[in-house]
């Protein structure tokens, strides 16, 4: 298997439908540029989704793993029912349960808890979910840096993006949340206060990477510090292009705790080894603040969400298919925004839907990025019936609903490898969870980075699956999981890392009994009403 551009083959259970053309529309109001340039998305797929929306014949497709392949498609229909009584029903329930659901700062509990997930026979309901945490990372810092006062609804509900509200009010931004999930932050225009303690980025490796360029231009002297799985976590990845720069920071063994000198630096043209849409922000964040034009280079485009909320801040930044720049200084002005749904966070409802034939849930103002929403691709190509709805535009953010429901004769088989792998790294676990239950499994290559995030991701994956009695091989950048697999329940190691908690409590949900997932509180990391929701849209 390749590692080309279009990393993943899919191949449907209905493969009597006829051969498409290659190459699918453009959306309304979507950008050549933008959507041409996203690695994967020149083949196929995502295109194809969007333009189902607006009229009657739809298009399935798969997607081949070679360059300069044809372009196969299956015809089928996307339609799902539309949403009817019960919908509207769980939809009005969630806004009654978010208003029971207080936001508790960056620290979690430190006592482990449990939840017990029984089977479910379906998913139904309509669903708004809170805010991306890629995109509240980042208003978060360009608003506490701005001029003037931000105000941001639906903003994140998770720890990590409370760590970064944290870290940017001790630097001197004025923060207001209120229980509505919205926030109003007032910058320091430009200027930070160095904080006098250690900066607590908690379990969030946003928080550390990206601020981290952000405060090396600045005056004084300041020490990031994290929990014990940031503190595991790898951070000479963003030292390198920051010395070049003419930065002073040092690391404990490449690792947290990290303090910087600040100083005035110089503008570069740096080359990111590794695909990490974090070390990228980084290095703008500095370049921001810079005299002159530092470039970034990626091999493989990664979010571009720092791009686009850059340019909604009133900065200006280039890009073209492989590198983006920022010429400095600049300097930022407040914004009113709305944060999307966080597609990461759907990944877990998405997946789950599209296990029982019979399901449909609908999921509004969904952050549709086209560098995010890959998974989406999969899903389809598996044979989920997916329609993107009310797609529009807000802060350079394409933002729609997403309707999904099961196909009758279950999903098919998928390979993810090379740009693909980097862009679905979040979603992986999840895919790899229900991959048993497909028709034909799921292989998974080019994913090593998933060895080093808040786990060792591949390893629990494998060790859980195992444990709920599924055959699966592991390799050092991915595993295969074969398809058409019966499942038990059994007690799931999260290793306290939220994407393997949620994922494991979706693969329970098709299981034969009840599953235990062991350090379920982990899922406040990102998304602390998983739970609720999941018992909410999930009929037994």
């Amino acid at each position: 298997m390749g590692t080309g551009q279009a990393g993943i083959r899919a191949k449907q259970s209905h493969e009597d439908g006829r051969r498409g053309k290659r190459g699918s529309p453009r959306p309304c109001g979507l950008r050549k540029c933008d959507w041409d340039a996203v690695p994967g998305f020149r083949f196929a797929s995502f295109g194809a989704i969007f333009a189902s929306s607006f009229r009657e014949e739809s298009r399935s497709f798969s997607v081949s793993s070679k360059e300069g392949d044809g372009f196969d498609s299956n015809e089928h229909s996307f339609d799902c029912p539309d949403p009817c009584t019960d919908l509207r029903f769980a939809a009005l329930r969630f806004d009654r349960l978010k208003e029971t659901i207080a936001h508790t700062g960056a620290c979690l509990h430190n006592q482990s808890e449990e939840r017990l997930i029984r089977p479910a026979r379906a998913i139904r309901g309509s669903l708004r979910l809170p805010g991306d945490k890629s995109i509240s990372h980042r208003y978060a810092m360009l608003g506490a840096f701005a001029e003037g006062t931000s105000r941001f609804t639906n903003f994140s509900t998770g720890a990590d993006c409370a760590s970064t509200l944290a870290c940017m009010e001790a630097l001197g931004a004025k923060v207001n949340r209120t229980s509505d999930n919205s926030v109003a932050v007032t910058g320091v225009s430009g200027c930070v206060t160095p904080a006098g303690h250690p900066l607590d980025c908690g379990n969030s490796g946003s928080t550390m990477r990206m601020i981290s360029g952000l405060l090396a231009p600045q005056e004084g002297s300041f020490t990031l510090v994290g929990d014990a799985s940031l503190s595991r976590r790898p951070m000479e990845r963003i030292r390198k292009p920051l010395e070049e720069m003419g930065a002073r920071l040092s690391l404990t063994d490449g690792h947290a705790p990290l303090t910087i000198d600040g100083s005035t630096l110089h503008a570069i043209e740096y080359a990111t080894p590794v695909p990490s849409a974090q070390v990228k922000t980084c290095v703008l964040l500095a370049g921001l603040q810079t005299a002159g034009t530092t470039t970034v280079r990626e091999a493989l485009r990664t979010r571009d969400h720092s791009e686009l909320a850059l340019r909604a801040f009133g900065a200006i930044v280039s890009r073209t298919i492989d590198w983006v720049s920022i010429s400095g200084p600049q300097t930022l002005h407040a914004i009113d925004a709305a944060v999307p749904g966080d597609m990461s966070s759907a990944a877990f409802f998405l997946c789950a839907a599209a296990l029982f034939p019979g399901s449909s849930l609908v999921l509004d103002s969904l952050g549709l990025n086209p560098t995010r929403a890959t998974l989406l691709d999969v899903l389809t190509a598996l044979g989920a019936r997916i329609r993107v709805l009310n797609l529009e535009e807000k802060n350079a953010e394409l933002v729609g609903t997403v309707q999904v429901s099961a196909p009758p004769e279950g999903l098919g088989t998928a390979e993810v490898s090379g740009a693909l792998a980097a862009q679905l790294i979040d979603e992986l676990p999840v895919l790899a969870a229900i991959a048993p239950y497909t028709s034909g499994g799921i292989r998974i290559r080019d994913a090593k980075e998933l060895r080093v995030k808040e786990s060792d991701r591949i390893a629990l994956v494998v060790k859980n699956l195992r444990a709920m009695g599924a055959e699966v091989e592991e390799f050092e950048d991915g595993l295969d999981v074969p398809g058409g697999q019966t499942l038990h329940g059994a007690t799931i190691d999260s290793g306290g890392d939220h994407r393997i908690a949620m994922a494991f409590a979706v693969a329970a949900l098709r299981a034969e009994g009840e599953t235990l997932i062991q350090g379920a509180e982990s899922a406040a990391i990102s998304f602390p009403e998983f739970f609720d929701l999941l018992d909410l849209v999930a009929e037994r």
